[in-house]
This record gives structure tokens, C-alpha cells and sequence, in this order.
């Protein structure tokens, strides 16, 4: 009986730290590599670029619990943490915030009214840009992929990684991330 309780116990002191996600008072998860920016999303890709990094959007709201499953089963992981702080420049876009955000296009809208512009309607949503955005494009026009919604560990670490890999643009099998992703799970399952 001792066995099972400490056995308990300790699987509880492991999975804690994944439990647990900062949240803000405007109600959204807080993680180190989510930048405050101004964003000016033109500015935030020159700067992603400078970095090496890929920009990343990725739109949430108070009180989502898809996003809170994203925060506290996925994005905590240790590897995808590490993964995201290496690889990419992320901004946060609040579904429902007033902060002003200004579009690639130069379009200045708050952020609720820019999710309407881009046709977010679920969080969370993650939009990857394109390193190279033509100029008078809106921040959809210059997306590589979009993850709507939340996503298990494997699925999203392979979306990562065929975006910071360019995948997308190669003319081989991996070009399709469902292809991709099929042989990573293969891979993985060993």
C-alpha cells in the first residue's frame, strides 16, 4: 500500500511542472518565448529574419481551453519549449484585444478586428509567415501553414520542424506536412 501511494505521489511531483502555465492578468498563457512586441508585424519578421527565426502568429483567447491544453500539455514540454525559444520569433494576437496591430499591408486595426480581416474564428490558431512577405500582402497572404487548433505533442513538434525546415517548399514526399508527419509517427513508433 505504502508502494502505491509514493508511487502516486512521485508520479505527481513529475507531471506538476507540466500542469502548471502561467497566466497573465489578461488571461492568457505566459511562456518565454512569446514576445512583446508593438505588433508592427513588419517589424516583427525583420527582426525574427535578423534572429534566424521563423515568425510565428498564434491567436488565443481568456479562457480558451484549447489553448490552456496547448500551454499546459504540449508548449510545456521541455524539447518543444527549447524548440520554439531556438526557432522562432512568436507573436501573440489576443481574439478579443484592443491592442493595435499593423498588418504587412499597413492595415492598422486592433487585434479583434484584425482576427475578423484574417478570418480567425478559433483559438488557438498559429499562422507561420514566410520569410519573404510581398510587399501590400495581408498576414494570411504570406502564410506557409496554419494549425488551427490544439494538437498533440508529435503532430505539433512536426509542424514546427517541417515549417523550420522549408519543407513545404521542396518538390520531395515531405513537401505535404500529412505525408510528413505519417513518417514521423512511423519513425517515432519505431
Amino acid at each position: 500500500m505504502l508502494k502505491k501511494i509514493l508511487g502516486a505521489l512521485v508520479a505527481l511531483c513529475l507531471a506538476a511542472p507540466l500542469a502548471l502555465a502561467e497566466i497573465g492578468d489578461d488571461g492568457l498563457h505566459k511562456a518565454d518565448w512569446i514576445r512583446d512586441t508593438f505588433k508592427d508585424l513588419s517589424e516583427d519578421l525583420a527582426e525574427a529574419n535578423d534572429e534566424g527565426k521563423r515568425l510565428m502568429l498564434i491567436l488565443e483567447q481568456r479562457g480558451c481551453i484549447y489553448c490552456k491544453q496547448m500551454h499546459e500539455e504540449v508548449f510545456s514540454r521541455p524539447e518543444i519549449a527549447a524548440y520554439l525559444e531556438e526557432n522562432f520569433f512568436v507573436v501573440r494576437i489576443n481574439l478579443y484585444g484592443d491592442l493595435e496591430v499593423t498588418d504587412f499591408d499597413g492595415d492598422m486595426r486592433s487585434e479583434k478586428q484584425m482576427a475578423r480581416k484574417w478570418g480567425i474564428m478559433f483559438t488557438p490558431t498559429i499562422l507561420f509567415l514566410d520569410e519573404n512577405v510581398p510587399e501590400g500582402s495581408a498576414a494570411t497572404q504570406a502564410t506557409v501553414a496554419v494549425m488551427p487548433g490544439a494538437f498533440k505533442a508529435g503532430t505539433t513538434i512536426d509542424m514546427l520542424t517541417w515549417v523550420r525546415e522549408k519543407f513545404y517548399a521542396s518538390d520531395g514526399p515531405d513537401a505535404e506536412f500529412q505525408r510528413y508527419h505519417a513518417r514521423k509517427i512511423a519513425e517515432r513508433a519505431g
